[in-house]
């Protein structure tokens, strides 16, 4: 199943691709203009939502249910027509192109299977793990666990969301740091990629290397095969960490923890730092204990 995953993305571009070929050679062929025009416009729309994601990054999407919705309504007069045409071929491709692939990549490929919640839970202590920093030196976890600091891992520089929760982040670096936290950025990427994007960050943001993804796999957050089909070829690796936030307080107790089960759906800044100013008013105001 990971391996069919890996391949999807890369097989949906290539359809959605087919799908405009086909739908533009129909209206200059003046041949069925309604499929061709049903066709054309379902492979626009869903090219737009993927470009956008590149264009205009957003570190969420919602659940994309109206997306989702104006897909199928395009392909639906057409699918009616070619029942009744009795062209098989034609209706297959029409519910594949403009029903199936969205609502696989809405409702299978987006989501994670149930996460392992027993390594980053609330009140649990981070285990001893080793990361990797830009100048490839090893670096324990309990050093970094001094303080209050907030653990950001990413897939990688590939995934626009990522990129764009990375930005959230950086924007919101004064909000955090008034509140005592630090920010950890790791990813099983290359070093070099890792190296090329902290210079994008003019805030002293932390990035690591989780080598072989083995924290990752300590924390239970590990999407097996989850690099899409091809980018091997530019050196990542084909595991990668589920998208995922937490917050340990110094001593590297877990306060607070996001395992979101779908990599569209990451946690609002504005949200983590409420669950933060909740946490700091527990806080006995004399002896600064809970």
């Amino acid at each position: 199943m990971h391996h069919v995953k890996s391949f999807f993305i890369a097989a949906y571009m290539a359809f959605l691709l087919l799908g405009l070929v086909w739908g533009v050679s129909l209206l200059l062929e003046f041949r069925l203009l309604w499929l061709g025009a049903s066709v054309l416009a379902t492979s626009m729309l869903q090219m737009a939502f993927f470009l956008r994601l590149f264009i205009s990054p957003s570190a969420r999407t919602g659940k994309l249910t109206l997306w989702l919705m104006a897909s199928i309504a395009l392909v639906l007069p057409a699918i009616w027509m070619m029942l009744g045409a009795h062209d098989l071929w034609g209706l297959a491709a029409l519910v594949l192109l403009g029903v199936a692939l969205p609502m696989l990549y809405v409702h299978w490929y987006s989501r994670f299977p149930k996460r392992d919640r027993s390594f980053l839970r609330v009140d649990q202590t981070l285990p001893a793990l080793v990361l990797t920093n830009e100048r490839g030196e090893s670096i324990d976890t309990r050093t970094l666990t001094t303080t209050r600091a907030m653990w950001l891992f990413y897939r990688g520089n590939w995934c626009p969301l990522c990129m764009a929760q990375i930005r959230e982040v950086a924007a919101n670096y004064q909000a955090l740091a008034q509140r005592g936290v630090a920010i950890y950025l790791v990813s099983p990427q290359p070093p070099e990629h890792t190296a090329e994007l902290a210079k994008k960050f003019d805030v002293p943001m932390q990035f690591f290397i989780d080598q072989d993804n083995v924290a990752a796999c300590a924390l239970g957050i590990l999407a097996e095969k989850g690099l899409p089909w091809g980018l091997q070829a530019l050196g990542y690796d084909r595991d990668v960490p589920m998208p995922t936030v937490f917050i340990t307080e110094a001593g590297g107790h877990v306060i607070y923890a996001d395992l979101t089960d779908n990599y569209r759906l990451r946690p609002e800044p504005q949200d983590i730092l409420a669950e933060l100013d909740r946490w700091d008013g527990r806080r006995d105001p004399v002896s600064g204990m809970l």
